[in-house]
């Protein structure tokens, strides 16, 4: 049995994350706008969001401006050419000491009083003072001619001796990062070993390009020499390409410093690793992941302008980060998909920017798997698509923020009480009516007859005298013929039912979006087609949709639906469309239309369009010719009108008052409200006028002025 523990909150403890609803929410306009699950999860993940707990995920554009903070301030932070700078300095702090202890001592035999002594003294600090001023300039040179110099300071040779391993560290480091570390007051085995390592190493690459079997296998290469490389690499792949960073950042700090430095540097470098006897084996190693890499920063020159001076190991350092802040910057900067985002070592962004930017990138690399994982959307061939319980809770939102806006005397429950001629069987009965289908309740008809039998005899016996003081229960056992009379007949009640075919003409012209009407009708076809599907599965629900030319919408292609980039309003192309469509329906039939724009186009008879602004005088023809077909058809057109003018109010009074229907001039903010208040209005009235007239819609034709 599982047990739970409770403590009070004090921070520390995980909140909850965003869950699938809360990420469909955040993207449901966006994805109600253009239709792409994929656009709408990039557009989230640049402008980040805030999650339950009211803590805000930074998004990629966030992410991306620390980023370049952080570039700016490390080439703001240091002077590269102080990598040289600071080396020069402690070999010629080193020369200064030696320098003094031969002044030291040479005033010492002086002052001894011995005349052999101070001879022999003075030669020897004559010579060693020579060699001391006849250093080279460059600091490869002077290195080499230091080692082999007899130093008359013990202090001297330490600290010489002791930058010397240093820098061989920092060398070895700069072109292998970690394995540095190994190298620690490693003697001449464990020296000997790394050698092993990068021959190793080296061949498995050129043995993998042969394409023959890797001999050693990386496990165990690993086994053996897996100290020098700490990175975990979990194949070669991974260890190559941490080599080959790392060896980039370094060839990238000598490209970035002046000539002069980068040449003495280099030979610095290539004097302490033949020191070393690594030099071969490292140059092979480079040589080889240039090859593999060649799209890797090798090249790359970087300006600094700041005052601090790095170490030969932490200029690499500078330069690896730097080069991951490249890498990290291409990867956000090129609206990645969510999945994408887990690709991002978020150990090293949480180095670079921050435990905050590390957590806010996991968040974001999780909202596609969370919608996924919700069954909301599919991953097919790469692309995120609804499936069809996300087009349903795409349509249960719209429909639930449509109705909070309603106050609740407004539109309630619109269940009918009036019983009468239907289709659903009912719980009880009524007496048979003359003009009633004949749908007999057996049971109770029978009962009814005899009954009647019964106290006919019953009537007959009392006449007579016989059975006094019994009524009916004197003639039990008593055996009659049953025969029906229409009196006796009860038929089941059932309940009343409507039906209501309607198509939704939703406008996708470009002046939809133009004038920020086209969000506000796309959410009226989604919460339409909820409230349709989920509280009238009777009825019939066909969207079109039209700009220069009409086309039908299925319901699983809403989400995707966008307005098209043409000019155009074919009211015509659509009304023809409508028309055909409920021509298969039964039931009463309407259309609703939310437009905002006259009709400029129009089908020809060749079925070519002919489009013209302002709308011509055939266009006007042609669309009222086809609302004048809707109207002998008893289809009701019911017009919503967004921003109308002068023009599209007076066309629309005038398909208003032929076909009777309704018109309504409202915003894109009320929109939503009054077309599913007049809907199911209509459904109230519809239901009602069928019962008292026989189908009628008990509706005349109106107009409606929305503010």
């Amino acid at each position: 049995m599982k047990r739970y523990s409770y403590s009070r909150w004090d921070g520390t403890q995980a909140g909850f994350d965003l869950d699938a609803d809360a990420v469909l929410s955040e993207i449901n306009d966006d994805l109600l706008y253009h239709g792409d699950v994929n656009a709408a999860l990039r557009r989230l993940l640049q402008q980040g969001f805030r999650d339950r707990q009211g803590r805000d995920v930074a998004g990629l554009r966030e992410l991306l401006e620390r980023l370049r903070e952080r570039r700016r301030q490390e080439r703001e932070q240091f002077d590269l050419g102080g990598v040289y700078s600071e080396i020069a300095e402690e070999l010629e702090s080193v020369v200064r000491q030696e320098r003094d202890a031969l002044s030291e001592l040479a005033t010492e035999a002086a002052q001894s009083g011995d005349q052999r002594r101070k001879e022999v003294t003075d030669e020897v600090v004559a010579d060693r003072q020579m060699q001391l001023g006849l250093l080279p300039d460059d600091l490869a040179g002077k290195v080499r001619q230091l080692s082999s110099y007899e130093f008359t300071s013990s202090e001297a040779r330490e600290r010489f001796e002791e930058l010397m391993e240093r820098l061989r560290q920092e060398v070895v480091q700069s072109y292998l990062d970690q394995a540095a570390g190994a190298m620690q007051s490693m003697g001449p085995e464990e020296r000997d070993r790394l050698r092993q390592a990068l021959d190793r190493l080296n061949q498995m690459i050129e043995q993998r390009e042969a394409g023959e079997e890797l001999d050693p296998s990386f496990e165990q290469f690993m086994s053996e020499f897996g100290d020098f490389f700490p990175g975990d690499p979990q194949n070669l792949d991974e260890l190559l390409e941490q080599l080959a960073n790392r060896m980039a950042a370094t060839s990238a700090m000598l490209a970035s410093m002046t000539p002069g430095q980068r040449e003495q540097l280099q030979s610095l470098m290539d004097e302490l690793l033949g020191d070393l006897d690594l030099h071969w084996q490292i140059d092979r190693l480079g040589a080889n992941l240039r090859s593999m890499f060649p799209d890797a920063p090798w090249e790359r020159r970087v300006g600094f302008s700041g005052g601090d001076a790095p170490g030969l190991a932490e200029a690499s350092d500078i330069f690896q980060r730097l080069a991951d802040l490249d890498q990290l910057e291409q990867l956000l900067s090129g609206s990645p998909q969510p999945g994408a985002l887990s690709e991002v070592d978020l150990e090293r962004v949480r180095e670079l920017l921050g435990q905050d930017a590390s957590a806010s990138l996991a968040e974001l690399a999780r909202l596609g798997k969370r919608l996924e994982d919700a069954g909301l959307v599919e991953n097919r061939e790469g692309q995120l698509e609804l499936t069809p319980r996300g087009l349903r809770r795409i349509g249960q939102r719209a429909l639930r923020e449509l109705f909070s806006r309603l106050s609740k005397d407004r539109l309630g429950g619109h269940e009918l009480i009036q019983t009468g001629q239907g289709n659903e069987r009912a719980e009880s009965t009524r007496p048979y009516e003359f003009g009633d289908p004949f749908n007999l309740d057996i049971e109770r008809t029978v009962r009814n007859a005899i009954r009647r039998e019964a106290e006919r005899l019953d009537a007959e016996g009392g006449a007579a005298g016989v059975g006094a003081g019994g009524g009916a229960g004197a003639r039990a056992g008593v055996r009659f013929p049953v025969r029906l009379h229409p009196d006796d007949f009860e038929i089941e009640r059932t309940e009343h039912l409507t039906q209501c075919s309607t198509v939704l003409l939703v406008d996708l012209s470009l002046s939809m979006p133009m004038r920020d009407n086209f969000l506000a009708a796309k959410k009226v076809a989604m919460a339409l087609h909820s409230l349709i599907s989920s509280q009238f599965p009777r009825d019939y629900l066909g969207i079109v949709g039209f700009s220069e030319v009409a086309r039908e919408i299925k319901p699983q292609e809403l989400p995707e639906v966008s307005w098209d980039f043409v000019y155009g309003t074919n009211m015509h192309h659509a009304f023809v469309l409508a028309r055909r469509m409920l021509a298969r329906q039964h039931g009463t039939k309407q259309i609703v239309m939310i437009t905002d724009g006259e009709p400029t186009a129009h089908l020809l008879e060749d079925g070519h369009v002919f489009f013209n602004y302002p709308p011509v005088r055939a266009t006007v023809d042609a669309t009222l010719a086809e609302v004048l077909r809707l109207t002998r058809e008893g289809i009701r057109l019911n017009t919503f009108a967004l921003d109308a003018t002068g023009h599209l109010r007076e066309f629309v009074e005038t398909i208003t008052e032929i076909n009777r229907g309704r018109a309504f001039f409202t915003t894109p903010e009320t929109l939503g409200d009054y077309v599913l208040v007049d809907f199911i209005e209509h459904r109230r009235a519809m239901g009602i006028g069928s019962r008292r007239s026989g189908g009628a819609e008990g509706l005349g034709g109106r107009r409606r002025r929305l503010a």
